[in-house]
């Protein structure tokens, strides 16, 4: 899987640096493709993260077979 980052992502990377592209990816590959609620072609992806336990959210958008673009990611709790 090949990350691809927005400009936001590129901002908030550098204050979520416990955030790194091995938990997006994980995130990415054991959630259900869930709608975005204000863009139509974004997704959302919710899972635990295992070695800690907490929520985290990513959105993000495929760009084709392998290309995901990361929009954000935060934790929920």
């Amino acid at each position: 899987m090949e990350l691809e980052y927005s400009g936001h992502w590129q901002k908030k990377k550098k204050y979520r640096s416990d955030i790194t592209n091995e938990v997006i990816e994980y995130v990415i590959e054991n959630s259900a493709e869930l709608t975005d609620k204000y863009w139509i072609d974004a997704l959302n992806a919710i899972t635990r993260v295992p070695p800690k336990g907490r929520l985290l959210k990513v959105i993000y958008k495929r760009l084709e077979n392998n290309r995901i673009k990361v929009i954000t990611a935060f934790w929920l709790d």
